[in-house]
């Protein structure tokens, strides 16, 4: 028996009244949607279809992306600004456009938080008529700390929200070169690849720390790359679950010492733990690096053990410098890859590194580099 006081008849009536009240209120409606920015309202629909080979792009705003080659992309993750025509112009082609993700790893272990956080994800996705998200946290986090078991549920609550929300929607995860806690992540990428629907493997920047001798090095050295992958794949992770990502830029640095055999000795730049780092150097665009390359000293070399391009300059003060980057033949490789092993598909970062508006010379380049990426030729 309850130790509560009986209610009285009226007291009774009343409260079936307010219980009347409260079944019979509408139930409160989700933020209302922009007005559709296309000229089509079709084109407002989330895209449905899946591809079997997935080309997946960032495009951190500008109009780069109309110089894009869109017979071949899948997936547009907008980094930049919200640009409508952007997607229009996607949807019209089949690609989606999905958000990009990112919040505070300490805040996430509250479950509170994570709900609330994907709820606002969700009505702006809704809003801007778009297809997902690209999560792309790049944070410390230790094994088995409390960050760590909650960003894998953030990811697959994340995913579970969105499936059920926007039909054909995805969710995706980008994650570093390989799972060895790069640049001090150790996430848990098995669960993380579990509970999403593929990951983005940002195969560059893998100089980010530099253990051995500091000197300059390929941003993505080919066998380092594929060591990578492999760590992956012996996690037991699908190779339907990866989408190798690929550089188009490169790194600038600037030589302590340059040797006779092209070696190059680099400030000390510590990172993370690491005591040099590629923070040693400055990212420059494929645009650029193709305008130099012809009139620097040592002209386009090709390292056969890391499998990249490299070449020499002076600046106006006397210095010697050292770029790195990839071009066709290097990323070629790269993609060859991804089909002898049967990952989920190939991307980069970034899109706006090729915008070659009006340079008809550029513009053939763009397109061999467009073309190192397809794994059917």
């Amino acid at each position: 028996m309850s130790g509560r006081p009986a209610l009285g008849g009226l007291a009774r009536a009343w409260v079936w009244a307010l219980l009347l009240l409260g079944l019979c209120a509408p139930s409160p409606q989700p933020a209302p949607a922009d007005p559709c920015p296309c000229e089509e309202s079709a084109l407002c629909r989330p895209v449905r279809d899946s591809r079997d080979f997935e080309v997946f792009v960032f495009d951190v705003g500008g109009k780069a992306w109309k110089s894009y080659d869109w017979s071949q992309i899948t997936t547009v993750a907008a980094f930049g600004k919200y640009d409508p025509e952007l997607l229009c112009f996607a949807h019209s082609k089949g690609s989606r456009v999905v958000l990009k993700g990112d919040v505070p790893l300490k805040n996430i272990v509250e479950p509170t938080f994570r709900e609330a956080w994907i709820a606002k994800q969700l009505t702006l996705a809704k809003k801007q008529y778009m297809d997902g998200i690209n999560i792309d946290i790049e944070q410390e986090v230790e094994e088995s700390s409390p960050e760590y078991y909650a960003l894998t549920a953030l990811v697959k609550e994340t995913t579970e929200a969105f499936h059920r929300e926007i039909e054909g929607s995805q969710v995706t995860f980008d994650v570093a070169w390989s799972p060895k806690c790069i640049d001090k992540r150790c996430y848990n990428y098995s669960g993380i690849a579990e509970s999403c629907d593929f990951l983005f493997v940002m195969s560059y920047d893998e100089q980010s720390q530099i253990w051995t001798e500091c000197i300059a090095a390929a941003n993505a050295p080919y066998n380092q790359t594929l060591i990578g992958y492999e760590s992956y794949l012996k996690m037991n992770i699908d190779p339907k679950k990866l989408v190798m990502g690929v550089p188009w830029y490169g790194y600038d640095y600037h030589c302590l010492n340059l040797s006779e055999d092209h070696v190059c000795t680099i400030p000390k730049v510590p990172f993370r733990g690491a005591p040099c780092s590629d923070a040693a150097g400055r990212q420059v665009t494929y645009k650029a690096i193709m305008q130099q390359v012809n009139s620097s000293l040592s002209g386009s070399q090709w390292n056969a053990q890391q499998q990249a391009p490299y070449y020499n300059y002076k600046d106006t003060d006397g210095h010697f410098h050292q770029v790195w980057y990839d071009n066709p033949k290097s990323i070629s490789l790269k993609a060859a890859f991804v089909r002898d092993h049967g990952l989920r598909g190939i991307g980069m970062w970034n899109g706006n590194c090729l915008d070659y508006s009006g340079d008809e010379v550029a513009k053939q380049q763009t397109k061999d580099m467009w073309r190192a990426l397809q794994v059917n030729g």
